[in-house]
């Protein structure tokens, strides 16, 4: 039987801190005479002097704890500046939700945090140390822009159509070695379909006469004034992209032998596990089993039941728009290969459809992950697909299908096979 305390240990001196763009009220509770607690708020400019006097003042008071909502980004000069000298806490504002009908304003939602805080109601959001964070930027900024440059590669896409040239309705990769020659092209003023299709390579050159037929349309000047510019854009951000990546190199460091390790995970190649590395950390201890890297990471499906009966569609809710990305496109190309995670995403994609497979397929990709985190000396072995089929019975099988025919009316006689 497990036995709680209805009473939390109370923390004697504690602050809280209601956090804006320009001004942080801060609340801090400390004991007074007679047992009581004693309280004092104040209000002060969010600029890094203020601050550094703020943290000051509570290390005058003693202050052992410091928490704060995670407001947008305006928390990072607060707790960045506090979190060498206090247990800076960072909550998530669903967990310090208001009592209907109570007054809201900046200092009554500081003294409320500061009390909920002091009675130990709270839980710590994971904030990884600032080496981690700088990698975490970086790789998070490659990330957006991927994203920037996939956005104008649509729009050439686009342009192209508008000038009835159907491209892409051939080429695969409109902007590989083949598609490039044929828009350099076409902005040089080159408008005949055939000579454009002559400058295919590789296999493309079996489909000659289909480029020939999709090259034919009204590129003008004007097409040709915004398809420069656009592909103009798009090299400036793949050299962006080329220099950020540099960067992540260079400052992975001491993370080089987990990237190694995390990279013999099917589905992950180095970039990937340095963006998993980049938002998780390497503390792996912050997530005291696979169960709880699962849940933060939301690849775990919700609990919601009433009444003995489940609620909602147990969906695992938003977590990490970042690491979800990485991971799920680590799932799909898992799904791909003929492995143990392979075949485990087959076997389930069969029975409860393609998208909960990948969730699954996922979540066992990040076990893995807590394995070889938590343990510097573990290296990734495949089970193989033949995991599974190895390890079914025949006979119970035998006696399913036995059973199976059975209750449709037949009478089954097996002869064993010569």
């Amino acid at each position: 039987m497990q036995v709680e305390t209805d009473e939390p240990e109370v923390i004697e001196r504690v602050a809280a801190l209601d956090i804006g763009k320009a001004e942080v009220v801060c609340c801090a509770r400390v004991p007074g005479p007679a047992g009581q607690r004693m309280q004092e708020v104040r209000t002060t400019s969010t600029m890094t002097a203020a601050l550094l006097g703020l943290g000051d003042w509570l290390a005058g008071l003693g202050v052992t704890r410091v928490v704060m909502e995670a407001t947008s980004d305006y928390w990072r000069a607060p707790f960045y500046l506090l979190e060498d000298r206090f247990e800076t806490w960072l909550v998530n504002a669903h967990d310090v939700k208001h009592l209907p009908g109570r007054p809201k304003t900046d200092r009554l939602d500081a003294v409320w945090l500061c009390k909920v805080a002091e009675r130990q109601m709270l839980r710590p959001s994971f904030v990884p140390p600032p080496a981690i964070r700088q990698l975490r930027d970086l790789t998070r900024y490659r990330v957006d822009l991927l994203a920037v440059r996939t956005a104008e590669k649509q729009r050439v896409e686009k342009l192209l159509e508008d000038a009835l040239i159907k491209l892409t309705a051939v080429v695969s990769d409109p902007f590989g070695a083949s598609g490039r020659a044929m828009m350099a092209a076409l902005i040089t003023g080159e408008r005949d379909p055939a000579v454009l299709a002559e400058l295919a390579r590789g296999s493309l050159r079996s489909k000659t006469a289909r480029l020939t037929e999709a090259l034919t349309g009204r590129f003008t000047e004007h097409h040709a004034f915004l398809l420069t510019q656009m592909l103009q854009r798009v090299d400036a951000i793949t050299a962006d992209i080329a220099t950020v990546q540099a960067r992540i190199d260079a400052r992975i460091g001491e993370l080089a032998p987990s990237v190694a390790r995390l990279d013999a995970i099917p589905g992950i190649g180095p970039v990937a596990a340095q963006m998993i590395l980049a938002e998780i950390g390497t503390d792996i201890g912050r997530f005291p089993t696979p169960a709880h890297l699962t849940s933060w990471a939301r690849f775990a499906p919700g609990v919601s039941e009433s009444a003995g009966r489940p609620k909602g569609n147990a969906g695992t809710g938003k977590g990490n728009r970042y690491l979800a990305r990485v991971v799920g496109e680590a799932a799909v190309s898992a799904a791909r290969t003929d492995t143990f995670l392979g075949e485990r995403y087959r076997r389930i994609a069969r029975r409860r459809g393609k998208k909960r497979a990948i969730v699954a397929v996922g979540r066992s990709i990040l076990v893995i992950i807590w394995a070889l985190l938590s343990d510097t000396e573990a290296q990734f072995v495949d089970l193989g697909p033949d995991y599974y089929a190895a390890r079914t019975n025949p006979e119970r099988k035998v006696r399913q299908h036995v059973r199976e025919l059975q209750a449709l009316g037949y009478s089954v006689t097996l002869n064993p096979a010569a």
